[in-house]
């Protein structure tokens, strides 16, 4: 994707000229020109020379992603609502308003010297010097002040004519159209004023003399201008949400180098660089904390108010704000590499890209402006030719050219999409292209991945289960002592729990690891163990009843890791993956907006249950592999648009396959770079948010289209006098009423786009049901009964012809030994997987069996060599 500048564009007609220009280029498979930001992103191996030719062809200027290129045809004399900062990213800064403001005042000023000439006398009865009392001296001064206010307003008539000339006619032809045509009338009215005074004739000089047009031509003009004013204070509020995290980047850093500090540029900051933050300083670059301890200020990038605790190894990020202690940190992303500024860059493009609800008007944009001169013309002729005078018809055809606003339809979708993405910034809700904050509040399925999704993707320790309660603290510091020195996750866990709980290990020794069962170690020559519930039961004495207790514990998902000390059971300690704080709230409102909930996990069925259960999804299908997700989400595609939320590298196809990705901010790289959304802030309550917002910006387009139509259609003939010929009004459209209704329509889009500020996206009232529909959610549960599980109705839709071809399918069952959790049942499900003929396999550590589902015969010696690679026992194979 390449991005440019164009500067000239006035209005839709030129947006979509500079489209079809670049659009019929060899090499370009999409181009996207928008008139908010004034930017052009073609997709494709087209040149930046053939670029360049076709933007300058059509009319317009062209600046290229370095800053270089021809901007004579600068809009409003400068370059566009956009330029360069010092990082080569775009700046959305107001650069316009100041000299549409002093254009205004100038124009204003002429123009009040030039209404007080020519309707003071006849409205308010002012007295004119005597030299100006004269006709035809009067007339020329009129003109001469119409001439300077034209002149001040030149960029209506250079931009006008030369869009014309390129028989791509813009708002600007129509402005300039309106104002020369009541010029060059005034024009011959000067001439005809003359004339009779040289006959002597007086009062038909004077007469004629009411019939000058010079106001309206400076009027005009003036009119148009000051609602460029608006519409640019209008659009820059559109785009403050994007402009106040560009002037969060720093601009300097407090660098370490040979023991000796400097300030310096931040481009000059290079990766692992050591830099230094005081309080009250901002974060320069992306990196981690190499010594001190504060609380930094993140909500400018996560929209979180609360600030986050940082110690030795917290990552930082650029942009954020150091608010307590001091910190020195190594730089690990500088430049264009920062979270920041790839967050920027994100909601730029996002800015700069299409909706495709935008054709409609893209469409009529392309022949909205010949077709309002051709409306002008033909009002002319038929009022003309109706016998009313020549000056009659001028001023309907005039009203006609200046009432029509092409800038509404070009505005009406880009206004509404930047506001949505500044909302969406400001709550931690990237958008990555106008496409994408659409789609949206369109999905109707909303698949999500478990771990690190729903849940928080590291196990914790979840229940402490003695055989005999005195015996707890033994259990505990015996399992914190032991698992200590193991490197394996769920070890991690007891570790981390000790760590919090303030217990202190024990030395122990001759520590082993009992492939497939556990670990063991020694302290005071008393052997210790960590072990599965099958070596328990095959080694040592344990009371049947403690099993049982533990029975509902395995059915929630958890795994039970037991401790012994010598050949005395302690006990148990239950660890899972905790489902997240917010992850209930986020399901119930998916479900309050209509949204269909798949759980896609990798995990054995028990765990899986346990977790949907619990967040209350209405469908969950495991043990599913990477490519397995994709083939849920092709068929989850015959029932409607699907989403996909996921954040690890197995998620990056499904995310790609999804009509909509979706990312959590806290996963990797791939996934972010795979996903159409991406929630910083890694909350479940972000997606339905985003569906919210989607929703609402959507609306506000509707809103803005309507009103874009609406006044197109009834204003024109308004003011071609069509109303007034129909039901016989009284009634004719002065230009200058008409010069100031167009120019207030445009600003009246931005101004409705800008109400998208006060939308809360946590609020969840307004939200209403838009989705699948009963009859379909029938049918999809159907479809899965036989490989998900259906939380939503309780197995009643299951359907009995899959189950009975599911039993039909070639399966075996195998007994195997070794296994103690579930990243032993991962492995041994792979290992069998992998095998030609498996179709997949279901494991269970805590039954000791893994069934293998086949697609042709596959003989018991493959099968067992498979499993015992991975360093497990197979005992047998029915």
């Amino acid at each position: 994707m390449k991005k440019y500048t164009v500067t000239g564009m006035s209005c839709a007609a030129c947006q979509a000229r500079v489209e079809k220009a670049v659009g019929k280029l060899p090499g370009v498979t999409s181009c996207s020109v928008s008139l908010l930001t004034n930017s052009l992103i073609v997709e494709g191996d087209a040149s930046e020379t053939a670029i360049q030719e076709a933007v300058e062809k059509a009319g317009y200027g062209f600046v290229s992603e370095d800053g270089q290129g021809n901007t004579n045809h600068s809009q409003n004399g400068n370059d566009g609502s956009t330029s360069k900062n010092h990082r080569g990213q775009a700046s959305f800064s107001d650069q316009e308003t100041a000299a549409l403001k002093k254009r205004f005042l100038h124009s204003l000023l002429f123009l009040v010297l030039l209404m007080s000439l020519s309707m003071g006398p006849m409205l308010f009865r002012i007295s004119l010097p005597g030299v100006l009392r004269y006709p035809g001296i009067l007339a020329l001064t009129e003109m001469l002040l119409a001439i300077i206010v034209m002149l001040i307003n030149k960029k209506f008539f250079t931009s006008g004519f030369s869009a014309l000339f390129h028989l791509s006619p813009n708002m600007d032809s129509l402005v300039a159209l309106g104002s020369s045509a009541s010029f060059l009338y005034s024009l011959g009215v000067l001439y005809g004023i003359n004339y009779y005074l040289e006959l002597g004739n007086p009062e038909m000089a004077h007469h004629i003399g009411h019939h000058l047009y010079f106001e309206t031509a400076a009027m005009i003009p003036t009119l148009i201008t000051f609602g460029k004013m608006l519409e640019s204070v209008s659009k820059g509020r559109t785009t403050s949400a994007l402009q106040g995290l560009m002037n969060l980047s720093p601009k300097t850093a407090v660098v370490l180098r040979d023991g000796v500090e400097s300030t310096v540029p931040i481009e000059e900051v290079e990766v692992n660089d050591t830099f230094l933050v005081k309080p009250g300083e901002q974060i320069p670059v992306d990196g981690i904390v190499l010594s001190g301890r504060t609380a930094v200020d993140e909500s400018a990038l996560t929209g979180e108010s609360i600030p986050v605790d940082k110690e030795e190894g917290a990552k930082l990020s650029a942009g954020t704000l150091n608010r307590s202690g001091f910190i020195t940190g190594r730089a690990l992303r500088v430049g264009k590499d920062t979270s920041l500024s790839q967050i920027i860059e994100m909601v730029s493009n996002a800015a700069a890209t299409k909706a495709p609800i935008s054709r409609i008007a893209d469409k009529i944009s392309a022949v909205f402006v010949p077709f309002v001169m051709g409306v002008a013309l033909l009002t002319f002729f038929i009022v003309l030719g109706s016998g009313a005078e020549f000056s009659s018809a001028l001023s309907r055809g005039v009203a006609v050219l200046v009432i029509s606003c092409p800038c509404a339809l070009g505005l009406a979708t880009p206004v509404a999409i930047m506001v949505g993405n500044g909302v969406g910034a400001k709550n931690g809700i990237l958008f990555k292209t106008a496409s994408s904050l659409e789609e949206a509040g369109k999905i109707e399925i909303l698949a999500l991945d478990k771990t690190g999704t729903l849940t928080n993707g590291s196990p914790i320790v979840t229940d402490i289960s003695p055989v005999k309660e005195e015996k707890r603290e033994a259990l505990l510091q015996l399992a914190v002592s032991i698992e200590k020195n193991s490197e394996h996750p769920l070890a991690k866990a007891i570790e981390a729990y000790g760590e919090e709980h303030h217990i202190s290990p024990y030395p122990v020794e001759d520590f082993q690891a009992m492939t497939g069962h556990g670990v063991s170690a020694s302290y005071q020559g008393e052997r210790l163990f960590a072990c599965s519930e099958g070596y328990v039961r095959e080694h040592f004495p344990v009371e049947e009843g403690f099993l049982e207790r533990l029975d509902s514990l395995s059915k929630e998902g958890k795994t039970n890791l037991f401790f012994v000390k010598g050949e005395e059971v302690l006990g148990a300690i239950s660890v899972a993956d905790s489902l997240k704080e917010d992850a209930k709230d986020a399901i119930a409102e998916l479900k309050k907006q209509g949204i269909f909930t798949v759980m896609l996990t990798g995990d054995r069925k028990s765990t899986a249950e346990a977790i949907a259960k619990e967040a209350g999804v209405d469908l969950v299908v495991s043990e599913v592999l990477p490519d397995g997700k994709e083939e849920v989400i092709k068929k989850l595609q015959a029932y409607g648009k699907v989403a996909m939320v996921g954040d690890g590298i197995n998620d990056a196809v499904a995310l790609t396959r999804a009509d909509l990705g979706i990312a959590i901010g806290a996963g990797t790289d791939v996934a972010i770079d795979a996903a159409d959304i991406v929630l910083m802030k890694s909350k479940v309550l972000d997606i339905p948010r985003s569906i919210r917002l989607s929703r609402a910006t959507i609306r506000n387009i509707h809103e803005n289209l309507f009103w874009a139509f609406f006044y197109n259609v009834i204003c024109i003939p308004l003011a071609a006098g069509f109303y007034s010929a129909v039901f016989h009004w009284n009634f004719e459209m002065n230009p200058m009423v008409g010069a100031l209704a167009m120019s207030l329509s445009s600003v009246t889009v931005c101004l409705n786009a800008l109400r998208l500020n006060l939308f809360s996206v946590k609020e969840a009232k307004g939200d209403k049901k838009r989705g699948i529909g009963e009859e379909k959610k029938e049918e999809l549960l159907a479809e899965f009964s036989a490989t998900g599980t259906v939380l939503m109705n309780q197995k009643e839709n299951i359907n009995d012809q899959n189950k009975k071809q599911e039993e039909k399918r070639m399966e075996k069952k195998m007994n195997i030994t070794g296994m103690m959790c579930g990243h032993c049942e991962a492995r041994v499900k792979k290992a069998l997987e992998a095998v030609e003929g498996v179709d997949h396999a279901e494991v269970s550590h805590e039954s000791g069996t893994a069934t293998v589902f086949l697609k042709k015969e596959v003989d018991n010696a493959t099968l067992k060599a498979a499993v015992e690679k991975e360093d497990y026992v197979v005992t047998n194979i029915e």
